[in-house]
């Protein structure tokens, strides 16, 4: 079992800057690729970045390249996502997740694949 705690979450300004944080328990936290998703009110949940076991490896989503940087500390057991530019089209609710697939360098970008959640952090960007 992993045990998945975001914070970071607020309220925030169209063009301020958040950093979430996702700090894990449990199993060996290298084992896992990590990812962040996030939910507006009345859609489907999306996929926002992922990283490597290794640290080595991201991907973003188009809606946030250029803008979001995902970065994971082992020795930590953390992931981050460091926002910036922020626009209300970003207000949702921020999860983390942890997946035991894919290779070592490969992020995951299924939602399907990751086996482990967190409660989830409330991110509002005001216009």
């Amino acid at each position: 079992q992993v045990q998945l705690v975001e914070s970071g979450g607020g309220l925030v300004q169209a063009g301020g800057s958040l950093r979430l944080s996702c700090a894990a328990s449990g199993r060996t936290f290298s084992r896992y690729a990590m990812g962040w998703f996030r939910q507006a009110p009345g859609k489907e949940r999306e996929f926002v970045a992922a990283i490597a076991r290794s640290g080595g490896s991201t991907y973003y989503a188009k809606s946030v390249k250029g803008r979001f940087t995902i970065s994971r500390d082992n020795a930590k057991n953390t992931v981050y996502l460091q926002m910036n530019s922020l626009k209300p089209e970003d207000t949702a609710v921020y999860y983390c997740a942890a997946s035991d697939s894919g290779s070592y360098y490969d992020p995951v970008t299924n939602q399907y694949e990751y086996n482990y959640w967190g409660q989830g952090t409330q991110v509002t960007v005001s216009s």
